[in-house]
């Protein structure tokens, strides 16, 4: 452990070095709209029950822990109105393989996810396709997840439901017995995904890398070395960097301390008792927000299957500033 720590406060040294602090340049103009609206802890399951409840063609679901019985109900009465609905489950998640095997006596269509447990790998994303919309979200569906603070962010553009439905069919395929790996995301896509590939990782260590003025960020586990070093090197150029992490996982500690050695301002998130801050979730220089499953550690960003979601709508990033602000004040 302690030559690991070491490490990372090589790279969070090489990552400021050369670099004087300057004051930050003006940020950028704000995107035009775009078709996506941001959603936040319990009202994303009122979401998910309009989006599959008025649904007339097809319901695809990859879900990494599913344990509500409503959800079920509500996945089952879809196929019974004759539409294409599959899930793709993770089958290390005990409530997620019971629910599989309830869904499944009743007639859903459904695969296991292939993990690969050499490298502990699970089967991370959280996504919903109905009809000509999606949900991507780091919220699961579990038993209890509703109690926490976590966003998802549905989405109605032609081009993220293209890829978002290439993803589902990869793994539907993949779960199947058939491989079918898809290219990287093409210039413009705004879905990323991890394993196959480090789509996400590319993706945020370039927001990082291109951030001019501030980055705003709520994430579950930050541990991985290659983002704590970016973190350092945008706070060494200028940048306002602040973080909130959840207080119970004690991986973030190690991350806390080296952060605010390197003058970063971090915060734990007030969660209440039986609850947690489970977003993963950027926003950088009030322009770009990114927001998905993988968690800023080595396994979400290189060996979890994974799903992020970016956009530079300026009603989500103004949602989500607004929101970041008040949780910013609550904590600590």
């Amino acid at each position: 452990m302690k030559r690991r720590l070491l490490s990372v406060v090589v790279l969070l040294v090489v990552a400021g070095c050369g670099l004087a602090p300057a004051p930050a340049r003006g940020l950028p103009a704000p995107g035009p709209a775009e078709p996506v609206r941001l959603w936040q802890d319990a009202a994303i399951f009122a979401t998910v029950s309009r989006l599959v409840g008025g649904a007339s063609a097809r319901v695809l679901v990859e879900m990494y822990e599913f344990g509500r019985a409503d959800l079920e109900d509500a996945l089952v009465a879809a196929r019974r109105r004759g539409l294409d609905v599959r899930l793709v489950y993770d089958p290390s998640v005990a409530q997620s393989a019971r629910a599989a095997a309830r869904l499944a006596a009743r007639g859903l269509p459904l695969r296991s996810y292939p993990l690969d447990d050499r490298r502990h790998q699970i089967d991370h994303v959280k996504l919903l396709v109905a009809d000509g919309r999606a949900l991507v979200a780091g919220m699961n569906w579990g038993a209890n997840s509703a109690r926490n603070h976590d966003y998802g962010l549905e989405t109605w553009s032609p081009a993220a439901l293209e890829r978002l439905t290439a993803i589902f069919e990869q793994d539907w395929s993949l779960a199947g017995g058939v491989p079918r790996p898809l290219v990287a995301a093409a210039a413009g896509s705004p879905a990323f995904q991890t394993a196959p590939g480090t789509e996400v990782r590319g993706v945020l260590l370039g927001l990082l890398g291109a951030a001019r003025a501030e980055v705003r960020a709520e994430v579950f586990v930050l541990t991985d070395r290659e983002v704590l070093a970016a973190l350092a090197g945008a706070h060494r150029r200028g940048v306002r960097v602040r973080v909130l992490l959840d207080p119970r996982q004690d991986v973030n500690l190690p991350s806390r301390r080296l952060l605010e050695q390197a003058g970063i301002e971090v915060r734990w998130y007030p969660a209440p008792p039986g609850t947690k801050l489970h977003a993963k979730v950027g926003l950088f220089d009030s322009g770009r927000l990114l927001l998905g499953s993988a968690n800023w550690s080595a396994s979400g960003l290189s060996v979890n299957h994974e799903l992020d979601l970016e956009t530079t709508d300026p009603v989500a990033i103004r949602t989500y500033a607004s929101r970041f602000e008040a949780d910013w004040s609550a904590s600590r």
